[in-house]
């Protein structure tokens, strides 16, 4: 692992998993060798989830909203509304799916490892 520093003007929004919002990688992939990954994401606008269930197979995934709201559902845990300021731990392959978002959702996601696989369920 080493020191890095990611500067504003050289990080840019870009496509990513989902289509229906925008990635910021905030460098931390490269800065422990794959072992973490934090993104930067945000709502793409006029674009809207699908509501499809998935789990990702990695070892930690935390979402913490910085702008906004988003609704997401848990397979056994329920429906739940995150607004600015609120933070899910996700617990490795946890089954949910997004129901909704605001058009002004920005929040950051952390995981472990910072390249994992998203497997679709059909339920």
């Amino acid at each position: 692992m080493k020191f890095k520093i990611t500067r504003a003007k050289d990080n840019k929004f870009d496509t990513g998993l989902r289509g229906f919002f925008s990635y910021k990688n905030l460098g931390i992939e490269e800065a422990t060798l794959g072992n973490f990954g934090a993104n930067v994401i945000k709502a793409v606008e006029g674009k809207h989830a699908n509501g499809e269930w998935h789990y990702h197979k990695l070892n930690f995934q935390m979402v913490y909203i910085l702008k906004g709201s988003v609704e997401f559902e848990y397979k056994g845990e329920g429906t739940f509304t995150l607004n600015e300021g609120d933070v899910v731990y996700q617990p490795p392959e946890i089954h949910h799916r997004e129901i909704k978002h605001s058009d002004d959702l920005e929040l950051i996601e952390i995981t472990s490892p910072a390249q994992f696989e998203t497997i679709s369920i059909n339920d």
